[in-house]
C-alpha cells in the first residue's frame, strides 16, 4: 500500500522525528505505486503554484513555504518556518532508493530557516 500524505508544521519531512505524524493533516492510500506518484506530482504543481519557495527531495518528498508563515517558539524563543509538505510513502516508510527519482529532487530557495533546536 502506497500513501501520499500532507503535513503542516515546523520541520522539513525528510527529518522523519519521533512525533512526525501529528503534523499530518491528510492522507490518501493507493494500492499501485505510479497512481500514487501521479497523485503526488498534481499535489507538487498545485503547492509550486501557492507557495513561493520548496525543496524537493528525489525520495519523493517536499516542502513548500512563504516566509510569512511563521510561528512563535516560546521554548527555542525564536520564530520558526512553517512548511506545507508532502511525501510518497509505502507502508508507512520511505520509499526504497531504486525507487527514487533524481529529476524530483529541485530546489529554489537558498539557505536554512530556523528550526526548533529542542526538538532535533
Amino acid at each position: 500500500m502506497y500513501q501520499v500524505v500532507s503535513m503542516f508544521g515546523d520541520f522539513e519531512p525528510w527529518w522523519f522525528l519521533e512525533d512526525w505524524k501529528e503534523d499530518i493533516v491528510s492522507v490518501r492510500e493507493f494500492e499501485n505505486y505510479y497512481d500514487a506518484l501521479k497523485y503526488y506530482k498534481q499535489l507538487w504543481q498545485d503547492l509550486r503554484e501557492t507557495y513561493p519557495h520548496f525543496d524537493s527531495k528525489s525520495s519523493i518528498m517536499s516542502a513548500f513555504w512563504t516566509e510569512d508563515e511563521q510561528r512563535w517558539c516560546e521554548e527555542c524563543d525564536e520564530d520558526l518556518q512553517q512548511y506545507h509538505s508532502i511525501l510518497l510513502l509505502t507502508d508507512w516508510q520511505e520509499i526504497p532508493s531504486e525507487w527514487r527519482r533524481p529529476g524530483y529532487s529541485r530546489c529554489n530557495a537558498e539557505g536554512m530557516h530556523s528550526t526548533c533546536s529542542l526538538r532535533r
